[in-house]
């Protein structure tokens, strides 16, 4: 019988040289991943001595990682025997041909960069190293198949009809078995029927369920377990189990998604695997604490971006009953180099989580037309759409779309389900536009299932305002940011799912913002998962029904105002405010309730509902507190008026100007342009980058000063002194 240990103690690493001892899992990016752009990327080394596992005749050992990131040479007693590319996917090595009594392993693992794996261009650091378990397997000559993308060689179908459900397995397996049995507890076993294909054998049959228990997401999350049997002699020589759900799921263009036939709006957040000083070493413990947070917000799913994430995840969402969007990491840039690469980690992915009840889609790309479609990113992606469902015709195809992408471009048509990513409200135009951006798709394409695959606004917990706005970074800004997206998506049901970015901060090395660099902040929670921000009690507002109330601003406690404002979340339908004591008020409502405070020193703030309470002080202070501001200049902007803005002339142009209006002038557009020229190797856009005209229209809404605040520029007082006395020498186009 096949016997599997832990191959994770006593390693020898080494970087550059110098060794030290690990246990995997492990990753030589924990801390230099998270705070520079200058983290280590290269090859490094892993080695071990082992003693040969005790085997039977016939038998056959392997190794199995379950990731590393992202190419890994494989060599035992000095023989090579193998490499992998793609840093998220299990795979294993047939080491038994090489074995002796005493061995030596050694992984060389690189996280380079080049132009064949990916990915290499992502607004996230790609962490080196053997980050997941390792295990020394040991089976039989006659055993389900190791060689197969990482697989368990065991796939399994449920195929609905009403109350019954007829379960298809299929099996891959070496050697020479005399049958295969599978058995499903508590409803009986089969013997399948064997066939010989390219050397190998593969075998299938199925079972009957009458009355079955169908996986129901939250509700009820009920997995069946089947075991695949090989029988030689008349002995069970190998085996492997699996579980599996049965559901039914659909997409209607204008009734959103569908799960067993009652509608089932998809309530999803995103999760990058990484944390605080880990990086991606993670073991159990912080996926369970990941799911345990995501199901307190009241999320009912998850896109597991942008790799293939631990199978102990993909597991957690089975037994929780999360619906979980599963990609590759076909990323930014198109590498026609690649492409191979593209094909074998969509084929790992499919083959290692077939058999997942939460999987619902198999998504082939994330934003990768930074720098524009071509005909050979347009064929591969109808390579991956072919395979996809080929590979499994149960599930959809999807992608995420850069929000640059027009609507009618043929690769947004090209899969089954379609999501775009949009940051409307942050990066560009005013969080209302993606009302419009919406409701301008479904008038023009009301046949199309489309859905919301990233949104969200940055902050970093420390800063905070009484008058957010975009850009500021401050935790009140993505309050009232996440507070119009939720109302957004309430009465427009069409929308499959939304799925906000992120769950979690996460490590973004090429990233310095907000004086807190190598991060990206739009993480409902912090990314040593110990904080929560105000914005995740907005979520759980609208999707917990877990009683709670929660006062925001807890973080804002020197405040300058005279009067301030009380916000609370809650899913409760009234809500009671007392200062220091006092009862000020009560608000009737849903969600978010608003009280007006005077203050004059420091006070406590405690809300109440029923038996539920929260509370927190807060303090009047004569002058604001900087460290509540990303850039200093940010507190004049609210807490000083600026007097210059009074001299300017309001017939001729200034960086209160929209856009529109100072393009209208032809030494204005010239000004811009120039502008922009001098900024296009700061920005995230490709030069010559071709803007949708629906998202021209709402840039040229905008005040250009505004712009050029949030599209990152360092906007001094001189800077804005020059541009002013330039426009100002513009008339305007009336």
């Amino acid at each position: 019988m096949r016997n599997t240990a832990f191959f994770n103690e006593n390693w020898t690493f080494t970087k550059e040289g110098v060794s030290e001892q690990v246990t995997i899992p492990h990753t030589w990016n924990a801390i230099d991943g998270q705070g520079t752009s200058n983290y280590y990327r290269g090859t490094c080394t892993y080695e071990k001595d082992f003693a040969k596992p005790e085997m039977k005749d016939g038998d056959e050992v392997y190794l199995e990682f379950r990731g590393a990131n992202s190419s890994a040479t494989v060599e035992v007693n000095g023989k090579e025997l193998m490499t992998h590319d793609g840093g998220y996917s299990t795979f294993r090595v047939n080491i038994t041909e090489v074995l002796a009594d005493d061995n030596h392993v050694k992984v060389s693992v690189d996280n380079a960069p080049n132009d064949r794996v990916y990915p290499q261009r992502a607004d996230f650091t790609f962490y080196g190293g053997i980050y997941r378990d390792v295990y020394l397997i040991v089976v039989n000559e006659n055993h389900f198949d190791l060689d197969s993308y990482g697989s368990k060689g065991f796939m399994i179908t449920p195929n609905l009809d009403g109350h019954k459900a007829v379960i298809d397995f299929k099996t891959y397996s070496v050697g020479n078995a005399d049958k295969i049995v599978v058995s499903v507890d508590g409803v009986g076993e089969t013997e399948l029927n064997i066939v010989e294909e390219n050397g190998k054998q593969v075998a299938t049959g199925s079972i009957t369920i009458e009355g079955v228990h169908r996986w129901d997401g939250l509700d009820d999350p009920y997995l069946y377990s089947a075991t695949a049997s090989i029988y030689k002699n008349g002995e069970v020589v190998d085996e492997v189990s699996d579980r599996f759900g049965c559901r039914e799921y659909s997409f209607d263009p204008q009734k959103g998604f569908f799960l067993n036939g009652r509608s089932y709006p998809l309530h999803g957040v995103s999760r990058h695997q990484d944390r605080k000083d880990m990086g991606n070493a993670l073991t159990t413990k912080e996926h369970d604490e990941d799911m345990d947070l995501i199901l307190e917000m009241g999320a009912n799913s998850i896109r597991l971006a942008h790799y293939q994430h631990d199978q102990y995840f993909y597991d957690l969402c089975d037994e929780k009953g999360i619906i979980a969007w599963a990609e590759i990491p076909f990323i930014t840039v198109f590498m026609p180099n690649g492409r191979e690469n593209t094909i074998s980690q969509m084929k790992e992915l499919i083959s290692q989580n077939y058999n997942h009840a939460s999987i619902i889609c198999w998504a082939i790309s994330n934003e990768i037309t930074l720098e524009g479609v071509t005909d050979e990113l347009m064929d591969n992606h109808k390579v991956l759409n072919d395979l996809i469902h080929e590979m499994d015709p149960k599930r959809v195809s999807a992608m995420a779309n850069l929000f640059l992408l027009e609507t009618d471009s043929p690769l947004v048509q090209l899969p089954d389900i379609r999501g775009y990513n949009l940051y409307y409200g942050w990066y560009v135009g005013e969080v209302e536009d993606n009302d419009e951006w919406f409701d301008d798709f479904h008038r023009e394409h009301p046949d199309t299932v489309i859905g919301l695959t990233e949104y969200g606004a940055d902050s970093v917990i420390t800063k905070q305002s009484p008058k957010p706005v975009k850009g500021d970074y401050t935790e009140s800004y993505m309050s009232v940011y996440h507070e119009h997206m939720l109302e957004m998506f309430s009465t427009r049901p069409y929308l499959w799912g939304t799925y906000v970015w992120n769950m979690f901060e996460f490590a973004a090395a090429g990233r310095d913002e907000a004086g807190d660099p190598g991060k990206n902040h739009k993480g409902l929670i912090t990314f040593d998962r110990k904080q929560k921000k105000d914005a995740f009690y907005i979520y759980k507002a609208w999707w917990s029904d877990e009683p709670f109330i929660h006062l925001c601003g807890r973080r804002y406690h020197d405040r300058v105002e005279d009067n301030t404002e009380i916000k609370v979340y809650s899913n409760q339908k009234s809500v009671t405010l007392y200062v220091d004591g006092k009862e000020v008020g009560t608000v009737n409502g849903e969600h978010v309730f608003k009280f007006e405070v005077p203050i004059s020193g420091v006070h406590t703030i405690k809300a109440v509902s029923g038996d539920l309470t929260d509370e927190m002080e807060i303090a009047k202070t004569n002058e604001p507190n900087p460290d509540y501001f990303a850039d200093p200049l940010k507190v004049k902007n609210w807490f000083d008026e600026d007097a210059s803005e009074s001299e300017l002339d309001d017939d001729y142009l200034s960086v209160n100007s929209t856009m529109g209006e100072i393009k209208a002038s032809p030494e204005g557009a010239a000004l811009l342009q120039r502008m922009m020229a001098a900024q296009s190797d700061k920005t995230g856009m490709a030069k010559g980058a071709k803007i949708p005209a629906a998202m021209q229209k709402m840039i040229d809404r905008q005040p250009l000063k505004k712009l050029m605040a949030q599209g990152g520029m360092e906007v001094s007082d001189e800077m804005i002194a020059q541009l002013n006395a330039a426009l100002q020498k513009i008339k305007k186009v009336k």
